[in-house]
């Protein structure tokens, strides 16, 4: 399969076994742009799990006793592969998810980024030895792999996300299920396609399509040792509170709410560029979108007033467009949230000084198309602020001080990133010690951290102990062992 040819079903794969039929109930893969069906994708269950998982099972003892930088050589192939379909997968994220080409390119580098990082594996699992803890007797520390992990991904970065999961997951010598999200599965069978392609033994990567039966089969089947998680808050809490109850290692991110502070001495052409960039690039379906913007005392008129202007100026159309800055909303469901929430802004009470509805793709009878919408001086207690929205809507809050605005960020249920932008280095270093998010951002509206730094945020915005990628997925995908050593 390519981005230029689709497959009617889009298939998956158990042990050697590429299944291209399927006998059950199927949902269509949509364009989000032009509402063409791509392809249809299976309700797989707990029978295809279950063969999934025993494939793997049945891979897990040779791949694991291959030599970690064996391992890594599978991966440098693996890395070569996608760098050569690059433009390929970057077309076919646009394709299934909607997303700016530019966007899909982004998000599919910080994806390679993982890989790269993996392929260091030989070093990354390193333990520890310490002769003589005490006389003629020796300790150290290793890692071994778990066995077999399962990872499911959202719609909104399937590229990047299935690549944060499993090539650190088999870098350490374990076997996986990857289930894609039915929205946008097919880069994710491509991604597997190039595994093959790569190498990699039969039963070392499966994938199996389906919703609510695939993951539960995932979660709660005895010979699944860990599960990655990356979606909203809700299912976040189903999967670890269920995968945990049945003894399973989580990591579970979920959704997020994230504030980006303003202060009156920061540039404000470089604030706007920034705000712009995150609260309306992939048009607001990412976890690290900026949704709630505090501007602080002297800096809110002027901050606001290039907001709109620079919003107006966005261009909005079909992500396979050179000129396209942001692309639909993923789904006509999604398209009719983020017009409950404009709805629910304007009763509340907030300016709405920026409308998406008024965009002429708005309602143009193809495509689940929105423009970006800004409200200012909106309630700190509004559903604006309160709840995850998902789209391209930026909610406006004035404050006094920085310390108010630490505050208002600090009564949000979620934590999962949050930046400030200023010239002053002891007001940035006192938000960024003081803000409750997992990633934090210095005039910068972004703030993903690379490969080797882990991610993941803070209360309602991840459940489990350790984070994805960086040395937290190494340790995540693997079981430390303590052993100690005497001679006679």
């Amino acid at each position: 399969m390519s981005g230029n040819e689709m497959p009617r079903l889009a298939p998956m794969l158990i042990g050697s076994e590429w299944r291209r039929t399927f006998d059950g109930p199927t949902t269509p893969v949509v364009n989000p742009a032009t509402e063409e069906v791509l392809a249809e994708v299976p309700a797989g269950g707990e029978r295809e799990v279950a063969e999934a998982v025993a494939a793997a099972q049945a891979a897990f003892p040779e791949w694991s006793a291959v030599p970690a930088p064996r391992r890594a050589h599978y991966l440098f192939r693996y890395r070569a592969l996608l760098e050569e379909h690059f433009e390929e997968l970057a077309r076919l994220i646009t394709l299934e998810h909607g997303k700016a080409l530019d966007e899909s390119r982004g998000s599919l580098r910080r994806g390679l980024e993982v890989v790269e990082f993996a392929c260091g594996i030989p070093t990354l699992l390193m333990g520890e030895t310490l002769t003589d803890i005490s006389r003629g007797i020796d300790g150290s520390l290793i890692r071994q792999p778990l066995g077999v992990c399962a990872g499911i991904t959202p719609f909104n970065f399937p590229g990047m996300i299935p690549l944060w999961m499993f090539p650190v997951a088999i870098a350490c010598g374990n076997t996986f299920v990857l289930k894609p999200s039915p929205r946008t599965p097919l880069t994710s069978v491509r991604l597997v396609e190039l595994a093959r392609e790569a190498g990699l033994p039969d039963g070392v990567i499966n994938l199996v399509h389906g919703g609510r039966e695939a993951v539960d089969a995932l979660l709660t089947h005895p010979d699944v040792k860990a599960v990655s998680f990356v979606g909203s808050t809700p299912v976040a809490q189903h999967i670890y509170a269920t995968a945990a109850a049945h003894g399973k290692r989580v990591q579970a991110l979920g959704g997020a709410k994230n504030y980006l502070t303003v202060m009156p001495d920061a540039d404000m052409e470089r604030t706007v560029k920034a705000v712009i960039d995150s609260a309306f690039g992939s048009t607001g379906q990412r976890c690290l979108a900026v949704s709630v913007l505090i501007a602080v005392g002297a800096a809110g008129d002027e901050i606001v007033s290039r907001l709109v202007e620079a919003a107006r100026q966005v261009r909005v159309g079909d992500g396979l467009d050179p000129e396209t800055f942001m692309g639909p909303l993923v789904s006509r469901e999604a398209l009719e949230r983020v017009t409950h929430y404009i709805e629910l802004g304007v009763r509340d009470g907030a300016e709405l000084l920026l409308d998406g509805r008024e965009h002429p793709r708005y309602g143009s009878g193809r495509g689940f198309f929105i423009g970006p919408t800004i409200f200012d001086r909106v309630p700190p207690e509004s559903a604006l602020v309160r709840d995850e929205i998902f789209g391209p809507v930026l909610a406006v809050i004035r404050a006094d001080t920085l310390e108010e605005a630490i505050a208002l960020a600090g009564r949000s249920a979620y934590g999962n990133a949050s930046a400030i932008f200023t010239r002053d280095g002891k007001a940035a270093r006192t938000y960024a010690l003081a803000v409750d998010a997992g990633m934090v951002g210095v005039n910068i509206g972004v703030p993903a951290p690379m490969a080797f730094f882990s991610f993941g945020g803070h209360r309602a915005s991840f459940f489990g102990d350790l984070r994805a990628h960086g040395k937290d997925g190494v340790h995540f995908y693997t079981a430390e062992k303590s052993i100690t050593t005497r001679w006679f």
